[in-house]
């Protein structure tokens, strides 16, 4: 059975190869930028893209011909670190103490988006840089969340049995559906409301925001809320699995210790339906913020790439384009699954089989987010730290940055062109290939053969495959705005 299962795997992934070289052949040099406000350079991007196709491709084959035993042994390897003390209170009362600093720099400060702090720190030191942390080092949330504190104080001041008695259940059938359509509500408010930057309007929204969640955290209970409902530390939390710094309780304290990225998924339990939607709601969100500024998008729906009508001639458009990519999306991931389960037989509940599976996305997810918004946040950034020594534009200068040149130049230039441009490619290829790493040790847990377990992922593997390409031409293709 291994042996012809094996031959199956080895002539399927010879085809992938094969067409892969096909495609590479037929494919000439295009425009590359290294995001949606980047800079032109002329690459070889038909090679990188075979070339990236030909590694995912050979990832799934070594895989397919490893011994599983030996890798899971290597893969459950932990360095102790030591322990560190648990300041979680502390630092949620401080981040909560920032975040209202910031919101009233978003009513009270510049009304320029690059001088504000607001929208410097969510849309690029949140939203961008900690979930790169997230997904590098661990659950960094864990302290920074800003709702824990304001939740302990309040509830303490309540005490226990007032805590008790006003919580209410949140309903087993709702799972993540909460999360899901305040994650769309965000995304929409990110990549197509008319002025996201506005820092007041973004104050409004983040205070609003902030709000309503404390309010069901005290009406569902904290880690209820956040686990289904609040979308950041759903999300937060979800893609911490893929950190190399694992953390467990131990007393007042935190035992630390080094694993491998994704190692922690070991343990991890199959999403319901409403989980694995919100996973692939994340993923479908930034391709689509760069597909909607590609000239296909555009002429698609008969608008002028070099004429671009503005945001608000695109709500509709674009409204229908990020549901239809989320669709798009869960329909392919689905099939794929779906059909490696046919080809072995499998008689798993298919949403058992596509909630386990699904958090071979998460690198993948991972690596778009880095690739998407590298520019934004080498530039960005620099000025955020500008921007938080003075928040309320009243000339102070409390961290010594608020006079610093910002070096818009970093990511303009051929040089940097070809750096930034390698260092996409090869965090799209690498979240791809561990992508196809995390659903084959997924796989082994569901189906007792390997040669079975391997077999059962070649559909996934294609899928995989395609999304590369997809992604670096996203990276490589003409867009405007």
């Amino acid at each position: 059975m291994r042996g012809s299962s094996t031959q199956t795997i080895q002539r399927v992934t010879t085809a992938v190869i094969a067409a892969c070289a096909a495609l590479a052949s037929q494919t000439s040099p295009t425009f590359a930028h290294a995001s949606d406000r980047g800079h032109v350079l002329l690459l070889p991007t038909g090679h990188y893209i075979a070339g990236a196709a030909f590694a995912v491709a050979a990832s799934f084959l070594v895989l397919a011909l490893l011994p599983p035993d030996r890798l899971m042994a290597f893969w459950r390897k932990r360095l102790p670190l030591g322990s560190i003390p648990d300041l979680r209170l502390s630092a949620s009362i401080a981040a909560f103490a920032v975040f209202a600093a910031l919101i009233v720099a978003g009513f009270t400060g510049s009304r320029d988006p690059l001088s504000n702090p607001l929208p410097l720190t969510i849309w690029t030191l949140l939203w961008v840089g900690l979930t790169l942390v997230q997904g590098l080092f661990g659950n960094l949330w864990y302290w920074l969340n800003p709702w824990y504190g304001p939740y302990c104080l309040v509830t303490i001041a309540l005490g226990a049995k007032a805590r008790s008695n006003a919580q209410l259940k949140l309903p087993h059938w709702l799972g993540y559906w909460p999360a899901v359509f305040l994650f769309l509500a965000f995304a929409w408010f990110e990549l197509i409301d008319p002025a996201p930057d506005d820092p007041a309007r973004l104050a409004m929204a983040a205070g609003l925001y902030w709000l309503v969640c404390f309010a069901a955290m005290l009406a569902f209970g904290f880690e209820r809320w956040s686990r289904q409902g609040e979308f950041l530390s759903a999300f937060f939390a979800m893609v911490g699995h893929f950190g190399i710094v694992e953390a467990g309780k131990d007393g007042p304290r935190l035992r630390l210790a080094l694993c491998w990225p994704g190692a922690k998924l070991n343990e991890a339990e199959a999403l319901p339906p409403s989980g694995a939607l919100f996973l692939l709601a994340t993923l479908a969100s930034v391709s689509f913020d760069g597909f909607s500024k590609t000239f296909f998008w555009l002429g698609l729906n008969g608008i002028n790439p070099l004429e671009l009508p503005g945001r608000s001639a695109l709500i509709a458009t674009n409204s229908l384009g990020l549901i239809a990519m989320f669709v798009a999306l869960a329909g392919v991931g689905l099939l794929a699954v779906m059909s490696g389960e046919r080809l072995v037989r499998s008689s798993i509940p298919l949403p058992k089989t596509a909630g386990l599976f699904v958090w071979s996305i998460v690198p993948i997810a991972l690596a778009y987010h880095f690739s998407h918004y590298l520019t934004v946040l080498l530039v960005n950034g620099q000025y955020a730290l500008v921007a938080l020594s003075d928040p309320f534009a009243r000339g102070w200068n409390l961290f010594g940055t608020a006079h610093m040149p910002v070096e818009a130049g970093i990511a303009m230039g051929a040089s940097s062109a070809w750096v930034l441009w390698n260092l996409q490619a090869l965090a799209i290829v690498g979240g791809h290939v561990l992508a196809v790493l995390v659903a084959h040790v997924l796989a082994w847990r569901l189906h007792p053969s390997a040669a079975s377990a391997s077999l059962s992922q070649l559909p996934l593997t294609v899928l995989m495959i395609g999304y590369t390409v997809f992604g670096l031409w996203l990276l490589s293709t003409a867009t405007a705005g």
